[in-house]
């Protein structure tokens, strides 16, 4: 095992990973769904479309567990999304209670043409940054995320904490 990187002594929220992820986070949402005030179509539901379109997602459950969102609230959405004819529902051949989502081809040309301000917004936000340094920031990112993915939710992060008194 390789030596711990943070020590309890030494450690501070503004030098915590988990402190400037959520700050990034703070910062970063108000001023991307400032970009879709007065349009059709909220942030959410464009991530939702984005989703369904990646291949991240295929269900409400996965859209609402991928998300963080409330499963109710997650169907409402993808209720207006399919009235809007953004996405349509398909039930599973092999197991009948399961629904799939698929983007529409409307639904394509909507997250698209939103995708352009996506595009803009985090091209000024790396003006400053050389390609190199955004790319390692990515996959950082990501190696960190696969990471918490694999650990279990609810579990102490380290055997020390099965030894505390």
């Amino acid at each position: 095992m390789r030596k711990p990187f943070y020590k309890v002594e030494t450690f501070s929220g503004p030098r915590s990973i988990g402190y400037l992820i959520r700050r990034l986070s703070n910062l970063l949402v108000p001023r991307v769904e400032a970009l879709f005030v007065g349009e059709d179509l909220s942030f959410s539901q464009w991530v939702v479309l984005v989703s369904l379109r990646d291949g991240l997602t295929a269900t409400c459950a996965e859209i609402a567990r991928h998300l963080n969102h409330d499963t109710g609230a997650t169907t409402r959405m993808v209720d207006q999304l399919e009235r809007r004819g953004l996405v349509r529902r398909n039930r599973s051949t092999s197991d009948r209670r399961v629904i799939h989502l698929e983007v529409t081809p409307q639904g394509h040309a909507v997250a698209r043409a939103f995708s352009a301000r996506i595009v803009d917004f985090w091209n000024v936000v790396l003006d400053d940054f050389a390609h190199e340094d955004a790319q390692r920031i990515i996959d950082l990112l990501t190696r960190l995320a696969l990471r918490i993915e694999q650990m279990p939710v609810g579990d102490a992060t380290d055997e020390k904490a099965e030894d505390a008194p």
